[in-house]
């Protein structure tokens, strides 16, 4: 059934911007471009980002023209997503955890205040299936997503959006804008995160540049550990 109401205004607004200023494919400076204008619904409320995009104008670099996105973004959101990660990871252990029916999801939503369909519901538990179903052994996928950059730099996110409930720790490759690997995990310990970054580390074949975090003490050790 398609939508009968008008979707509501966004109502918080935030701005992300761009931490790597220097084409990884060599030192030319790449210029801040435009900005690209997007609306998330997220657990909290229905959001407007404003992203700054990058580009490196060098005639000769391989990533010529090629846009690059704040590194924040995508702790919020996959690339072309409406509804945020939180979103995702909230019904995700609801039906594989809890066992929880797909008709009563939309209603536990709705009573967290979003305007959500069945039909979206089950699309959604879709992309947390394919989300979490992303295999470290699929080589060809990884060298199509770094090699071009020549480097790695990596983002560590746990997401919990309620409290009791499995971490979904997220890898992301920054430059490359894409999910590496994603696993949810009953404990939070840097022991067990440093694993997670040791797969991805012996999976990769070329250099990481550095790791963007929260800074929590704990994913700070598992950094240093791995």
């Amino acid at each position: 059934m398609a939508r009968t109401t008008p979707r509501p205004p966004p109502t918080p607004t935030q701005t992300l911007q761009t931490i790597v200023r220097q084409c990884p494919c060599g030192s030319e400076p790449m210029w801040a471009a435009y900005h690209h204008y997007r609306t998330l619904t997220t657990l909290e409320a229905l959001m407007r980002l404003t992203l700054q995009m990058r580009r490196c104008l060098h005639p000769v670099c391989p990533q010529v023209r090629k846009p690059y996105r704040p590194a924040a973004e995508g702790r919020l959101a996959r690339p072309k997503h409406e509804f945020g990660l939180d979103v995702l990871t909230c019904i995700g252990p609801q039906r594989y955890a809890h066992h929880h029916s797909v008709p009563t999801i939309p209603q536990a939503l709705i009573e967290r205040g979003l305007a959500v369909a069945p039909r979206t519901v089950t699309k959604l538990l879709e992309r947390y299936d394919a989300l979490v179903a992303l295999f470290l052994q699929d080589t060809a996928r990884l060298r199509r997503l770094t090699q071009p950059q020549g480097r790695v730099i990596r983002a560590l996110d746990g997401l919990r959006p309620d409290v009791g409930q499995e971490v979904l720790w997220v890898l992301r490759a920054c430059l490359a804008g894409e999910v590496l690997l994603a696993r949810s995990l009953l404990s939070a310990t840097h022991t067990d995160i440093a694993t997670l970054i040791r797969e991805v580390k012996q999976a990769l074949e070329v250099p990481i540049g550095g790791v963007i975090t929260d800074g929590q003490w704990s994913i700070r050790a598992a950094v240093a550990q791995a």
